[in-house]
């Protein structure tokens, strides 16, 4: 027999999806609209069709950008999860350690994204900052200003700093949520820890790992205030990503036709590696259900 599902609880939200699309369209269009124009001051425009993103596609400064993007989100995104995973199993379950060691990681996102700069431009100094100070006394030249490899490093450790406790929390989630019988049916089989990882564990964290590699991924390349406070951009472009490169082109040069044209592209890449994210995750999630199912 069919249940007949009650909706109703939609119109207590429709309110705000409608505010949020609202909010949402309004400056996108404007954005498209500027796209496809050469804006020289309120009154004067000129229409350029797809101009702008021809020229945006073509900017070797741009393909740069990207490949450093890239470079980093990938890079993050393989350093956080399974460290995030890690901590997550290693966590406490219940007690006072439990909260103590929950609050203790949940600490770095507290903090505001500007001030994680300035921390981190603070612990890489050579004179006051105990990293900088630490690595030159043993030796290393350790200088973010002159070295885009130290640059690099600075900032996907503050970046794994940051955000690691992000995945954790979401795994750590996901792992109590599991039934206890998972766990009594495994020790009566006596399967090893690797086993009730592989076979029990990370099926039941799939959902979470979803949002957590999504969320990341979309954080990480849009990613703007930490490494602007802390390299600048510098040395030379080395840490210049693409949120940067279109602030400069927005505001700084006030080119608000090619900047547009720069922000449709960039927000569909985003889209795009989302949604390709999505799908291999989904596709893992299925295989392994046909696997248990073997």
């Amino acid at each position: 027999m069919n249940k007949v599902q009650n909706n109703r609880a939609w119109w207590l939200i429709l309110p705000m999806l409608l505010l949020v699309a609202f909010s949402a369209i309004i400056p996108l269009m404007t954005v498209v609209n500027y796209s496809v124009q050469d804006v020289f001051d309120a009154n004067t425009r000129f229409f350029t069709g797809a101009e702008w993103f021809k020229e945006m596609l073509n900017d070797p400064e741009l393909h740069a950008a990207v490949l450093r993007q890239f470079a980093f989100s990938l890079t993050v995104l393989a350093i956080e999860v399974p460290l995030g995973i890690g901590i997550a199993l290693l966590m406490p379950k219940k007690g006072w350690q439990a909260s103590a060691v929950l609050i203790l990681v949940t600490m770095p996102l507290l903090i505001p994204w500007n001030v994680v700069g300035s921390i981190w431009q603070i612990f890489t100094r050579g004179d006051i900052g105990l990293m900088g100070w630490s690595l030159r006394e043993l030796g290393y030249g350790y200088n973010i200003t002159a070295s885009p490899v130290d640059a690099w490093v600075t900032i996907i450790l503050m970046d794994v700093w940051h955000w690691t406790p992000l995945i954790a929390l979401l795994c750590y989630s996901g792992l109590r949520s599991i039934p206890d019988a998972y766990y009594q049916a495994a020790r009566i089989d006596r399967a090893s820890k690797w086993a009730v990882f592989r076979f029990i564990q990370l099926p039941k964290l799939t959902n979470v790992l979803v949002i957590g590699v999504l969320l990341r991924f979309m954080h990480s390349f849009m990613i703007y205030a930490e490494p602007f406070v802390l390299t600048g951009g510098g040395p030379g472009s080395s840490t210049t990503f693409l949120s940067q490169s279109l602030t400069t082109m927005a505001i700084g040069q006030q080119d608000l036709g090619p900047s547009a044209a720069f922000s449709l592209i960039y927000f569909l890449i985003i889209l795009l590696v989302s949604w390709v994210f999505y799908t291999a995750i989904m596709n893992m999630q299925k295989d392994n259900k046909k696997e248990g199912e073997a």
